[in-house]
């Protein structure tokens, strides 16, 4: 009996310790145990499981006569394959498709494959003609979401913003999706997503702007870090003319650089400028966009329609001048008044979270991807952050951000306030902020004072 509990206890404690170590540290248990098991289960039941899902061809003529020469039967062929090789969330193989098959034939059974596998999820995408690659995932990697490490960022203006249910980051790169719609309803992870925005945008050498018709209350803690903050319609007002101006004179800065002479390099976008007359580029954040064309009279209406239409031509002119739009809110459609559709149709990036009604989802992505506005509906309010994200070539994910509170995003405003740049119109918008006393018992003390964040 002794000699069975000496060999019984130190397996159950092996057995403990794995399953603490794969509920506190998945990405461990799945290199210490998940992948090997994995990769034997597929590589032994490889043949099988792909006759059995159909991804099978018949034999070549050669194959079948050697057969009846020697009096068996040509079994079908699979896929040719690489080694299962081990990612952050599971494995991924290259698939050598035979003669006939198509990537649609692989997708369609990839839920077959998973359950034949034991894996969490499969994915199949195309990398070029006649090849595919099979992406195994080992468990959930959305039910605890770690920010992404910074090396992740491709450049400027490339943030790792939410990972996909695939394993990898979905990276928001403004030069190729320059403007995003972020739909959301209350506590659905939209502000969370949005705090991790900016602290991204932060921590480079980007004119950050705000609009927030709330009293300013969704954007006020980032003050510290933002070169202009708008908290009423008529203030936004007036800073999407100065950004109308700004993008004119941006223009013209891009035309005279094709007449500077013969050896000058043609460009059409600010990026194509030297480094030393390159404009910052200036990212426009417009927190609940409802409440900004909110209109309770006639002069409302007009103040509305003037503002969509300046939204446009950001929208429409922007990128080549290095103006970006982030347009958050609940909802977005044709209530917001005339040209609403036309502003929609130009943020080609579009994230949306869960939302309160199904029109809501199919106003973030059924222009884009039908199914992808189903997806949103079944978003489970229990798992806040989650959302689906799409793009204009009808391609989507389902993401999630990792968790931000809004003290550490305002503390890394207020540490990166010296990296705010000059920009000269946007001075009388700056905002202030509040300086506290140093105490009560200091001889130093006196009333709060505001002060214009100074880089």
């Amino acid at each position: 009996m002794a000699d069975t509990v000496r060999v019984l206890l130190p397996v159950l404690l092996v057995v403990i310790a794995l399953l603490v170590v794969r509920r506190r540290m998945p990405v461990l248990s799945w290199w210490l145990v998940g992948y090997p098991v994995v990769a034997l289960r597929v590589l032994i039941s490889y043949r099988a499981t792909m006759d059995a899902c159909g991804l099978t061809v018949p034999a070549s003529a050669v194959r079948r006569a050697t057969a009846r020469m020697m009096g068996r039967q040509a079994a079908p062929v699979p896929p040719r394959h690489s080694l299962p090789l081990p990612t952050g969330a599971g494995l991924v193989m290259r698939l050598r498709m035979a003669t006939g098959q198509a990537p649609e034939d692989f997708t369609a059974s990839a839920d077959r494959l998973r359950h034949a596998w034991g894996a969490h999820a499969v994915y199949v995408r195309p990398t070029k003609p006649g090849w595919l690659e099979l992406r195994l995932i080992g468990w959930d990697v959305l039910a605890d979401v770690r920010p992404a490490r910074r090396r992740l960022a491709a450049g400027p203006l490339c943030l790792p913003l939410a990972l996909r249910e695939d394993g990898r980051w979905h990276v928001r790169d403004f030069r190729t999706v320059p403007h995003e719609l972020i739909l959301g309803a209350t506590q659905s992870g939209k502000s969370v997503y949005l705090r991790n925005l900016l602290c991204g945008l932060a921590r480079q050498s980007v004119v950050l702007v705000g609009i927030d018709c709330k009293w300013g209350v969704e954007l006020a803690p980032f003050a510290p870090r933002l070169s202009a903050l708008a908290d009423s319609p008529d203030r936004a007002n007036d800073i999407l003319d100065v950004l109308l101006v700004e993008m004119e004179a941006r223009f013209r800065l891009i035309g005279l650089s094709g007449a500077a002479g013969p050896d000058a390099v043609l460009t059409s976008e600010v990026w194509g400028l030297p480094d030393d007359v390159r404009p910052v580029p200036v990212v426009v954040v417009v927190d609940e966009v409802a409440e900004l064309f909110l209109a309770a009279s006639k002069d409302d209406e007009k103040r509305r329609d003037a503002m969509v239409t300046k939204l446009i031509r950001l929208a429409q002119l922007g990128r080549a001048a290095g103006i970006y739009l982030e347009v958050c809110g609940q909802r977005f459609g044709s209530e917001l008044g005339k040209g609403a559709t036309m502003l929609r149709a130009q943020l080609t990036g579009r994230v949306c979270h869960r939302v309160n009604d199904e029109a809501s989802a199919n106003m973030a992505l059924a222009d884009i991807a039908p199914e992808a506005a189903l997806a949103a509906t079944s978003i489970p309010a229990e798992r806040p952050g989650v959302a689906i994200v799409g793009d204009s070539s009808g391609g989507w994910s389902r993401v999630r951000s990792p968790h931000l509170t809004l003290d550490d995003a305002a503390a890394v405003c207020r540490d990166t306030s010296g990296l705010v740049p000059e920009l000269s119109r946007l001075d009388s918008f700056r905002p202030v902020i509040t300086v506290e006393s140093a105490g009560p018992g200091s001889p130093a003390a006196t009333a709060p004072t505001t002060r214009p964040v100074t880089g």
